[in-house]
């Protein structure tokens, strides 16, 4: 337990709610269109501006998330407050991750960013630009850095409820709009990078994606970590709907060469501890899908030969012959 908290940040709760009712403060008026403060560095109870609400209610979300404190502020905001030990515990899982991605011979593909206050400005704009592909996520308002803090405030969804927490046949019925979105977030030139049940949620019978981690703007990791979201996807949904039904569900909007690419990564996403499911199973029904008669692959994991022939055509354009590594 005193583990845990240590790396869920830290912070004194009352600073907590302090600096969550400022940022409520904060984001109120750039909503309202009169305080301009948003993602900029302001202290605590900054001079010159009007108090925080103190009437506002302001409670902890019950939810497993080492990597920030969330807080609900007057039933309108999620408020996610970063220290900078939430940023170190950040930093080690995605070398953790990067690890695992090494170990299976592919090149790393998650990022960190150095401090609280960043990481809040990736999750706004990653979450901003998944929106724009026409994916369900909670509306980001403005981030901040307060009294040294990284600080998200999005909209707060009524009774939210991830995929891990409904039934089986909940969880089926959702699984076509699951892998719909990540088919367009995938489209948009875009990968989410933790694809897990607690990061789909269901409110208002609707299903949303929150929480996209750190993936390096460059084609070739991208081109593998939408790869290993499928996997992830796969994984996710096929100890709840079956193995052949998930693959099914993935074919409606992935390829052959997709499911294949997402298929090497099943044993890098079988080391998550968030992630329980039958590997063998799940690679079978996708051989089974994509060729009846093929043998089961033992090579690491690759992109797809679309996304290769994309890359290539990329090389040609710039005119050197190698690959590019600027991310363009």
């Amino acid at each position: 337990m005193v583990v845990r908290e240590w790396l869920r940040g830290g912070v004194d709760p009352e600073r907590v709610e302090r600096v969550a009712r400022e940022a409520a403060r904060l984001a109120a008026g750039r909503e309202d269109g009169g305080d301009q403060g948003a993602d900029t560095e302001v202290g605590e109870g900054d001079s010159g501006r009007p108090p925080a609400d103190e009437t506002l209610t302001v409670e902890p979300l019950e939810a497993d998330n080492w990597l920030s404190m969330p807080v609900v502020v007057g039933e309108r905001y999620l408020v996610k407050v970063t220290s900078r030990r939430n940023s170190l515990v950040h930093a080690l899982f995605t070398a953790g991750r990067n690890l695992g991605a090494v170990s299976s011979g592919v090149e790393g593909f998650f990022e960190h960013h150095d401090d609280p206050a960043a990481m809040a400005r990736h999750e706004s704009e990653a979450t901003r630009r998944i929106r724009e592909a026409g994916v369900s996520a909670p509306r980001p308002v403005a981030a901040f850095e307060i009294d040294g803090l990284g600080v998200l405030v999005s909209e707060y969804l009524p009774d939210p409820t991830p995929l891990s927490a409904v039934s089986d046949e909940r969880v089926r019925a959702f699984a076509p709009a699951a892998f719909g979105a990540l088919a367009r977030i995938h489209a948009a030139g875009l990968a989410h990078g933790d694809v897990q049940a607690e990061n789909l949620l269901l409110s208002a019978d609707e299903l949303y994606v929150i929480d996209a981690t750190n993936v390096r703007d460059d084609p070739r990791a991208l081109a593998s970590a939408r790869a290993y979201d499928l996997a992830s996807a796969l994984a996710t949904f096929a100890p709840r709907t079956g193995a052949r039904e998930a693959v099914d569900c993935a074919r409606e909007q992935y390829d052959d060469d997709d499911l294949l690419a997402a298929r090497e990564f099943l044993p890098f996403v079988a080391l998550r501890p968030d992630h329980e499911f039958d590997e063998v199973r799940v690679g079978g029904a996708v051989e089974s899908a994509v060729d009846p008669g093929a043998e089961p692959s033992t090579a690491g994991p690759t992109v797809s030969p679309r996304a290769v022939a994309e890359l290539d055509a990329d090389d040609r354009e710039d005119g050197t012959g190698s690959p590019r590594t600027d991310g363009a």
